[in-house]
């Protein structure tokens, strides 16, 4: 089916799922079988060599996990998908696919926490030249691309600080030198974004954030062109990363709802950034809605909506979150985002916890940042209690 003349919503929930199922089922079926038997043998060979439709071992491609690679396929606008057992599963296997010895990698400062450490600690290991610019220095970035680049990763808007990256002016800068552009969508999503339509090559999720959106499912999920996916899943096919049928199905049918938890959750986080904007005890707040964000210009060309994520600092010092954060009654402090129920906490124990004080520091993360992503709740209540939170300062 030709999903291109239809909204996104229709495509949110239909994508993967127009072909009937075993038994007339009318949501996905959860198979969890390892194997898949043949009784022709020439046929086994035919889909064991890819030159022909169908399924050998779980490890490669399971009937489950394709509904949902076929829907973010569809969501992104790409040639193909493929799935992973984690979002970082999902960022290193990219990475490592295309990167060797005596390649370069340029990207920014601001990406989140896992792939700075690949970037900062993994990838010189293996000769890997890596360059980190100041992530809204765009003439800095064109210029070490121009110097030779092999792989250009961006992340916008980035995790904690929402900084906006404008993706189609760097893909086109990437484009000029043959590397290959890829772009962590996650914060964004298919509905606020597309990076592919902007000039990426290849666009990749942590499933496990707003596109599960439950917080019961891990996974991570990349498309874009089919040689360049092609090359990735070879690599994860052998390296095992692999996506089960269990939380492939739970990330496939939260993505059903995803306009729907998208919209309410751009609208909530744009009214209470702005609430928070003008309360004495914060300091600064981070969002690309607030027509005073740097980068709101680029996001609002970009983006058709800004995101369920925003960061604030407070007046003060590592010791006002610690005091603020228990007192929130409807936020969970944990370590993740993109949930129906808001969930908050400082980069030190979320986004960046792998990277010393000095490493955040480098990355001009403030000790005393919260990171705040809005859920379902209605916004009056989610306001109410951040009110009281800060009013105990």
């Amino acid at each position: 089916m030709d999903f291109s003349k239809y909204q996104k919503s229709t495509t949110s929930v239909w994508a993967g799922e127009t072909d009937p199922f075993t038994s007339g089922a009318v949501t996905t079926p959860i198979i969890k079988s390892v194997a898949f038997a043949y009784d022709d043998l020439d046929e086994w060979h035919r889909v064991a060599t890819g030159k022909a439709e169908g399924h050998i071992y779980s490890r490669n491609t399971n009937p489950t996990v394709q509904v949902l690679e076929e829907k973010i396929r569809i969501l992104e606008g790409a040639e193909a998908a493929t799935s992973f057992a984690t979002g970082m599963a999902a960022i290193s296997n990219t990475l490592f696919a295309f990167l060797a010895p005596g390649k370069r990698v340029v990207s920014i400062k601001d990406t989140y926490g896992g792939a700075s450490r690949i970037f900062l600690d993994f990838l010189p290991r293996y000769q890997v030249g890596v360059t980190l610019c100041d992530t809204t220095d765009f003439d800095a970035l064109e210029t070490e691309i121009a110097k030779g680049c092999d792989l250009l990763y961006l992340e916008t808007p980035t995790n904690p600080t929402l900084k906006v990256v404008d993706i189609a002016r760097l893909a086109a800068a990437a484009r000029k030198v043959g590397a290959i552009t890829v772009v962590d969508n996650t914060f964004a999503t298919p509905i606020n974004q597309n990076p592919l339509a902007l000039g990426a090559d290849l666009v990749l999720h942590s499933a496990t954030k707003f596109l599960g959106g439950h917080s019961d499912a891990m996974g991570g999920l990349l498309c874009g062109k089919k040689e360049l996916v092609d090359t990735v899943f070879q690599f994860r096919e052998i390296n095992g990363a692999s996506l089960q049928a269990d939380p492939a199905y739970l990330i496939a049918r939260g993505m059903k709802t995803l306009e729907l938890r998208i919209e309410r959750q751009n609208a909530s986080a744009l009214t209470i950034a702005r609430h928070l904007k003008a309360h004495p005890r914060v300091q600064d707040v981070f969002y690309p809605g607030l027509e005073s964000h740097p980068g709101h210009d680029i996001a609002k060309a970009q983006m058709s909506g800004f995101g369920g994520i925003l960061s604030f600092s407070l007046a003060g010092d590592y010791d006002q979150v610690k005091t603020f954060l228990p007192k929130l009654q409807f936020a969970h402090l944990a370590a993740s985002l993109g949930s129906v129920s808001t969930l908050a906490g400082p980069p030190r124990t979320t986004s960046h916890v792998e990277l010393t004080a000095g490493q955040r520091s480098l990355l001009g993360i403030p000790e005393s940042l919260i990171r705040y992503s809005v859920g379902i709740e209605h916004v009056n209540d989610l306001i109410a209690d951040l009110d009281n939170a800060l009013a105990s300062l």
